[in-house]
């Protein structure tokens, strides 16, 4: 009983709770970019490249052969999954430059200096001009 206590008490931490919480909202937002660079960013780019899909590129090392298949080497999908982990990436960091920057409008302007200070920084400048 002793473990499952112990089970318990790890489960409900907060920090397992939040990497929990920040796993799947990773995941939701992973669905969200790639539906963003497949579905409204890749369509134009691929009309504006004249259609041209990298999946299809491929050579055949070995041709099929009875029930054995073909020994393709696909190339052209690893060349799709970099130009998509780019673009991917471009667009993540268009986000966080874009939350940054709303950050950074929200910050408090400094607090006032305490009285103290202003007072001696008056006697200062007070003596400076004598």
């Amino acid at each position: 009983m002793g473990m499952l206590k112990e089970l318990r008490a790890f489960a409900v931490k907060g920090n397992v709770v939040d990497l929990a919480v920040a796993v799947i909202i990773g995941a939701a937002f992973g669905k969200l970019i790639s539906s963003f660079v497949g579905d409204v960013v890749m369509p134009p780019l691929g009309l504006l490249i004249g259609g041209v899909n990298f999946t299809d590129l491929a050579v055949t090392l070995k041709p099929a052969s009875g029930a054995a298949p073909a020994v393709v080497w696909a190339y052209g999908k690893f060349l799709q999954a970099v130009f998509d982990f780019a673009l991917i990436a471009f667009v993540i960091f268009l986000a966080v430059q874009g939350i940054n920057r709303l950050k950074r409008e929200q910050q408090p302007a400094p607090a006032a200096p305490p009285r103290q200070e202003v007072l001696l920084e008056e006697i200062r400048d007070l003596l400076k001009r004598k």
